[in-house]
């Protein structure tokens, strides 16, 4: 048992061939927890008495494993979030107090049969991505303990990656639930703001705050999400996902596109092996079907700068009794953050409220062209004496792939990228529009496997690739394609836009006429003129069935989607084109087979 991986599919199999219980799987954590030299991971933790009761309680209920997804998994706690029976401190002892129930979240996950084990470790009142400021300790980075384990949710990826346990919950506000999974080899999920309860969660920023889950592997991390996940009324930042929305995995596309910043944007703050990592992790994408573009990173950046600015003031909110009362309590870092949040006025927040709402305007085009944006998780990592020496800004140098996405209200997955020659880890994070967390998810886990790292810092390897279906998180339905949504065609960002993927190639049955409708933008109508007709190359993309509405709204006449026969018989929904006065004068171009190559006949 000692060798044995924690990882979620691994347990649940173990569990469901009645090769393993629960009993033996804690007594098991217990014996690693006792056994690590680090006592700096856990603030609290749940006797191994109470522990022990609790997993023959679940070994008690055999029948039940197929329905509890999390039956006997034992997962670990970020101390700023509520569990009954232990203190909830924000790694601050004065502020500490005793909960009569535990935060929704957790409540969901001991219902779908997953154990507490502990409240980890953190950077005070999550303020901070390097994991040090905390009179708790400092929690040792699991790869090489001179350096950061990163934060501010320390204790929870340490626990992980060190195989105490299967999973454990984190929070990200700059990027708290991304930076220790990059320096710990671990898969980091992020997911889309309010998608999780905030419920029982001492805020750090109130309206950007979330729930974050630090697993071995991507499949896992997505297991925890669908237990987790859902809209609860006593958050007032809670938000109900999409119709149809399930956050699960699924097959990644045959192609997508990805931005990556303009290379004079990116920042490694001198580590060369760092941006050697990440050249490999763009052409890893690039191997599993991905086209790479550039993009202006510089709006990102300023987003992220807001956060540090007047946004200061929510974290000031969020404390500030405390501060009033006892401020040399806090760390003095923390208190020294915190206190920059009295400066900015009213009149300046507001300010910086219209200025995050333009940003989000000039940024928002990129998912027009792009399925997501990689960036590295963190563009270098520190160790403790140059943390030492300048705390403020090597936390702030951090920050600069993180500090936005939550202001941008973007969903993200941080993922490992491999080791530097020193053996230490570094990771990149996919950050795509909200409610895209499980097509973020499926790319991520493509090239997590393709990386081969193995398993946290427990030198097992990942497991065999999971067998995932070729479907969506949301009801899809695929739509034939043959003109200017195309890829590469002018219309081609308005499918992305709605959530449209790229599935394959197709031709038409040989039964089409195609003719050139003029207009602002010159577009192809598919007449169905039977035997005789012409075949057609086209494209079949898929779209969330609740942006069809939205996608038909966006269909001129004489167009109109209707069904497309197609080779060998087959039919699909797509684009056809009615004969009569509109295309009588229309030219005919059948003869080209292919849109775009009728269009490069009229540039010659």
């Amino acid at each position: 048992m000692p060798g044995m991986s924690f990882d979620i599919a691994h347990l649940r199999a173990a569990y469901l061939s009645g090769s393993l219980t629960p009993v033996q799987v804690i007594a098991e954590a217990l014996r690693r927890i006792a056994a690590i030299d680090d006592p700096a991971i856990w603030i609290s933790r749940a006797t191994d008495d109470v522990l022990m009761v609790e997993a023959e309680a679940l070994t008690a209920r055999l029948g039940d494993i197929a329905a509890l997804p999390l039956y006997g998994i034992p997962f670990a706690v970020k101390d700023n979030i509520d569990v009954a029976g232990l203190p909830t401190t924000a790694a601050c002892p004065a502020f500490e107090y005793h909960p009569p129930t535990s935060a929704a979240v957790v409540d969901k996950l001991v219902a779908a049969g997953a154990i507490v084990i502990g409240k980890t470790n953190l950077d005070q009142f999550a303020t901070g991505l390097v994991g040090v400021r905390s009179p708790y300790g400092i929690p040792r980075n699991t790869f090489d303990p001179a350096m950061v384990p990163g934060g501010s949710s320390s204790g929870s990826a340490v626990s992980v990656a060190a195989g105490l346990v299967s999973f454990a919950l984190g929070t990200d506000t700059a990027g708290s639930g991304r930076v220790p999974a990059a320096f710990n080899n671990l898969v980091g999920l992020k997911p889309t703001r309010g998608l999780i309860s905030n419920t029982g969660m001492v805020p750090a920023c109130r309206s950007i705050d979330c729930v974050s889950i630090f697993a071995l592997t991507v499949p896992d991390a997505l297991s925890v999400l669908d237990v987790a996940g859902g809209f609860d009324a006593a958050d007032a930042y809670s938000v109900a996902a999409p119709a149809g929305f399930k956050a699960a995995l699924r097959a990644a596309p045959a192609a997508f596109t990805f931005a990556v910043p303009h290379q004079a944007e990116l920042k490694f703050f001198g580590d060369e092996d760092a941006r050697t990592l990440f050249a490999e992790a763009v052409a890893r994408a690039e191997a599993l079907g991905g086209t790479k573009i550039e993009i202006d990173f510089l709006p990102w950046v300023e987003t992220a700068n807001l956060l540090y600015g007047p946004w200061t003031a929510e974290r000031t909110a969020a404390v500030g009794p405390l501060l009033a009362v006892e401020p040399n309590v806090l760390h003095p870092v923390t208190r020294k953050i915190v206190e920059v949040g009295l400066a900015p006025t009213a009149v300046e927040i507001f300010q910086a409220q219209y200025r995050l709402q333009e940003l989000r305007q000039t940024i928002a085009p990129v998912w027009q062209s792009a399925d997501f944006l990689l960036v590295p998780t963190t563009g270098s990592a520190f160790s403790l004496a140059d943390l030492e020496a300048e705390p403020v800004a090597r936390n702030t140098d951090l920050g600069y792939y993180t500090n936005f996405t939550n202001l941008l209200d973007l969903a993200a997955i941080a993922v490992p990228s491999g080791f530097k020659p020193n053996g230490f880890p570094a990771g990149v994070t996919l950050i795509g529009p909200a409610w895209h967390d499980a097509k973020l998810a499926a790319v991520a886990y493509s090239m997590h496997k393709a990386t081969g790292a193995p398993l946290g810092a427990t030198g097992l390897p990942q497991p065999d690739a999971a067998v995932v279906p070729a479907v969506s998180s949301q009801p899809e339905i695929e739509i034939a394609v043959f003109g200017a949504h195309l890829t590469g065609q002018p219309l081609n960002p308005q499918l992305r836009g709605l959530g449209g993927r790229f599935q394959r190639a197709c031709h038409t049955a040989a039964c089409y006429k195609m003719v050139a409708i003029p207009g602002r933008i010159l577009r192809p109508g598919l007449i169905d003129i039977g035997d005789g007709g012409a075949v057609i190359e086209g494209e079949i993309w898929s779209l969330p069935s609740a942006a069809l509405g939205a996608f038909l709204a966006t269909i001129t006449s004489p167009l109109g989607l209707g069904t497309v026969r197609l080779a060998e018989g087959q039919s699909s929904l797509g684009f056809i084109c009615e004969g009569g006065v509109s295309t009588a004068a229309a030219p005919d171009v059948s003869g080209f087979g292919y849109w775009p190559r009728y269009l490069r006949s009229l540039a010659q």
